[in-house]
């Protein structure tokens, strides 16, 4: 026992240690260059600006199908850079893609080339031209669209020196074609021609016949990238050729991310001590594994270059209160067990082994919509999935690993009396399944108030959402200044102000061009009236230089084959959590009811949009998601607890069984609810305009998905199995 004893202290000794090395590390870094340092962490377009460059068609007149292709592509293969790079068309003729976090235009565009064609090509036909010189044809082998990834591969040589070269993978068509090129070709180079210049003539040793071929030379990092990224753009629908290429700054300005990060503050130590208030000792070993949990994810942020946007700030709030929501469920099976009259050590080791199916079963599920995400989402979706997935790992790890190493060592100090973590008090069934149809009235009644809300919208000649610059596109206007304005400064809110004045909108983006006095601002397609209002609204209190002003039409940042991939998606990542419900829980109903509260969650959050009139934008997306995956883990927190109440209530009839499983689980629906209500709360109160327009539905949802999963999802489950525990 003394053995286990000093081990479970040394072992919370080390927990402190590193947790202040981890935040050391994360406010100063280390090293000259402050590696690690959160300050570091590369941010989005909307928090800290970046490279944008516009491209322009070589062939007049384009038609919208090729430009729309084209536009897709980019967005695709540009996410090598950033998963939060924009593509979006401007004009009729232009493409602008934004590269966050990244300053150097001219490295930009020697990084990402002129996306043009790419081909993979033999030496054909020779001819004798009269000078007796030999010319040589090619035969084209394959294209750029049969590429499907090319990435800069490392490795070490004999002597232990780091050598470079470019992996290169195939689809099924592509692959059969390389393998008949590499076995006619050995010994002899295939060419690969990039804008009909060759870029590479790599001599094939061996036929490469499983659709991976490596590419080998003296290569550096920067010389493998560049090769890399030339085929990974493979082949457009256009030629394009770079026209301008510019370093813009922040969407939203400094004062976002600042306000951002005090109110992260603010909110994680409103957290902590509602913890501690709640579970007395047990609070503040959640509280020391919140600190290390929120230090690691920013380090990992740091480590894995993650761009962080609004959207991935939204996955790290999901992830925070994943992780709170561990601790709730292990703390209240811990005081249950106390109540049943068991020591304090023996409950905690019951209260873990206990709440372990329901985290994992919570997390997993969640965990399988994030890696769909990553892998079949598009932008800003890809950038929430990772920031959600990292968030669910080390939720698990902090919450099943640290907070009960800290428990451990409380226990080994001497702190063994349960007035330090508290008894669950017996409470009396509450009847949610007699109340059921209460619930589902209240509930359609709402949808339906949302769904007339969104028709009367429609007829007033609005559209039923207030959809915003990032989905339906519209114009960019370039001003020169006579002096220099930053938009992020009080000067530049007051022109923000002047502009929504002007114009009746706030959905409005205004970005300084670096070393200049200009000023970039979109927003929606105006009519006459008011595209003469904004600029008279300009010329009335800024001087600016009209010979340098200009203006074109932007589609929207978010695309139609965008919006498909994200709707896509979610389809499948919901298909297999039905799976992984059935599988886990051996009742159809279960995974039925289970996506039902989602459903439920988003169309409540959409009524949000339509009364509020709150633009739908880029965060919309990670709003319905966040939503989506906080929902989804309340639920199976509550039919984790039916399952093991049919097998210990087994005398007892299914409505009771059901209530009694919901009024057991309602305190941690309760406070999870409550503890990242807080945290969004705080940034709303805090945030500038556009954080509170995406905090406020994601209030309403935090609200919404603790009501469906507590009143909808279970009572539901008792109609749909019938009044037998057993069938």
């Amino acid at each position: 026992m003394k053995d286990h004893k000093g081990r479970n202290i040394f072992i919370f000794a080390l927990i402190i240690v590193f947790t202040i090395a981890c935040g050391f590390v994360a406010v100063m870094g280390v090293g000259e260059k402050h590696q690690g340092a959160a300050k570091n962490i590369t941010l989005g377009l909307d928090l800290a600006g970046g490279v944008s460059i516009t491209y322009e068609a070589v062939e007049e007149d384009p038609s919208d199908e090729d430009m729309a292709d084209t536009v897709y592509k980019l967005q695709q293969r540009v996410q090598s850079y950033s998963t939060e790079a924009q593509v979006y068309q401007q004009g009729s003729d232009r493409i602008s893609v934004e590269i966050p976090g990244f300053y150097d235009a001219e490295e930009a565009l020697s990084s990402l080339g002129a996306p043009g064609s790419l081909m993979f090509a033999e030496i054909g036909s020779t001819t004798e031209e009269d000078s007796e010189e030999e010319i040589s044809t090619f035969n084209i082998v394959c294209t750029g669209d049969q590429v499907t990834d090319a990435q800069v591969y490392s490795g070490q040589d004999s002597f232990g020196k780091t050598e470079y070269s470019v992996k290169i993978n195939f689809n099924a068509e592509g692959t059969e074609a390389f393998k008949e090129a590499t076995e006619r070709n050995i010994g002899n180079p295939i060419y690969i021609i990039y804008d009909g210049n060759i870029i590479s003539s790599p001599t094939v040793r061996t036929a490469i016949t499983g659709g991976e071929a490596f590419i080998e030379g003296d290569f550096t990092f920067q010389e493998a990238s560049v090769l890399a990224t030339s085929i990974r753009l493979g082949t457009l629908n256009l030629e394009l050729k770079d026209i301008s290429s510019n370093v813009v700054g922040a969407q939203l300005g400094e004062e976002a991310v600042g306000t951002s990060l005090k109110a992260g503050i603010i909110g994680i130590a409103l957290l902590i001590v509602l913890l501690i208030f709640l579970y007395r000792i047990m609070g503040v070993a959640a509280g020391i594994a919140l600190i290390l949990y929120v230090l690691a994810t920013l380090l990992f942020i740091n480590a894995l270059d993650i761009t962080l946007t609004l959207p991935g700030i939204a996955g790290v709030i999901l992830a925070i209160g994943m992780a709170v929501d561990g601790n709730v469920i292990i703390f209240s099976r811990i005081r249950e067990e106390i109540g049943n009259g068991a020591s304090v050590r023996a409950a905690v080791d019951a209260g873990f082994k206990k709440a372990l199916s329901a985290i994992i079963d919570g997390n997993v599920t969640t965990l399988i919509a994030a890696v769909v995400l990553y892998f079949m989402g598009i932008g800003t979706i890809r950038g929430f999935a990772q920031t959600l997935a990292l968030g669910i790992i080390l939720s698990m790890v902090t919450a099943l690993v640290v907070t009960r190493a800290i428990l451990k060592a409380f226990i080994s100090m001497g702190l063994t009396d349960e007035k330090y973590y508290g008894r669950a008090k017996e409470r009396k069934p509450i009847k949610f399944v007699e109340n059921r149809l209460k619930y589902f009235i209240i509930s359609g009644v709402l949808i339906a108030a949302g769904a007339v809300v969104m028709l009367v919208n429609s007829g007033n000649g609005n559209k039923a959402l207030n959809y915003g610059l990032d989905f339906t596109g519209g114009t960019s206007y370039n001003i020169t200044f006579d002096e220099h304005i930053d938009v992020t400064s009080e000067e530049g809110q007051q022109l923000r102000s002047i502009l929504e004045g002007a114009i009746g909108t706030s959905d409005i983006q205004l970005q300084n061009v670096t070393g200049t006095d200009e000023i970039v601002i979109k927003t929606q397609e105006l009519d006459t009236e008011k595209r003469q209002a904004l600029m008279e609204a300009i010329t009335d209190n800024y001087s600016i230089q009209e010979d340098l002003t200009s203006q074109d039409t932007i589609s929207g940042v978010i695309s139609s084959e965008m919006s498909r991939a994200a709707v896509v998606s979610v389809v499948v990542a919901l298909i297999l959590m039905l799976i992984y419900i059935f599988i886990r829980f051996r009742d159809w109903r279960m995974s039925v009811c289970s996506i039902v509260p989602l459903v439920h969650d988003v169309l409540m959050v959409l009524m949000v949009y339509a009364v509020t009139r709150i633009s739908v934008g880029n965060t919309f997306i990670a709003c319905m998601l966040t939503i989506v995956g906080y929902s989804i883990n309340a639920t199976i927190v509550i039919f984790d607890r039916i399952r093991e109440n049919l097998k210990s209530m087994g005398d007892k009839d299914l409505k009771t069984v059901v209530n009694t499983s919901i009024t057991q689980t309602l305190s941690r629906s309760v406070f999870t609810s409550l503890t990242t209500f807080i945290m969004v709360f705080v940034l709303f109160i805090m945030g500038v305009t556009s954080i509170r327009e995406f905090t406020l539905p994601l209030m309403a949802g935090i609200i919404c998905g603790a009501y469906s999963s507590v009143c909808i999802a279970g009572t539901l489950w008792h109609l749909m199995k019938g009044k037998k525990a057993e069938e």
